[in-house]
């Protein structure tokens, strides 16, 4: 992201020593540290709560899509049982017209 080379970093020393003084300069590097430090920690954070909800995100469009598998398997299973009664049903009304045929044909 940011090409800082060490003679840039030793360049941003030098102006940073003449601006503060050598007196200041050490708490100004401990206080720029910590607040580096938080940054990253906020960043971190921020990032795993993000992680943690794409994760969760993802958890529940599967469990929607299995509550819907469920239905489609429970509407198939409906479906064959009443295919199966309709052909029960047909093949029961037609053995009377065949038991009639046999007994007209003799």
């Amino acid at each position: 992201m940011f090409d800082i080379g060490f003679p840039e970093l030793l360049i941003l020393a030098l102006i940073a020593l003449i601006v503060l003084g050598p007196d200041r300069l050490p708490e100004a590097m401990r206080t720029l540290g910590l607040m580096f430090g938080r940054l990253r920690r906020s960043y971190l954070s921020a990032r795993a709560e993000i992680e943690r909800e794409v994760g969760m995100d993802e958890v529940r469009r599967q469990l929607h899509n299995e509550s819907i598998m469920k239905e489609f398997k429970s509407i198939e299973s409906e479906i064959k049982s009443d295919v199966s009664n309709i052909d029960n049903q047909v093949k029961a009304a037609a053995q009377p017209h065949q038991h009639d045929e046999k007994k007209s044909q003799a």
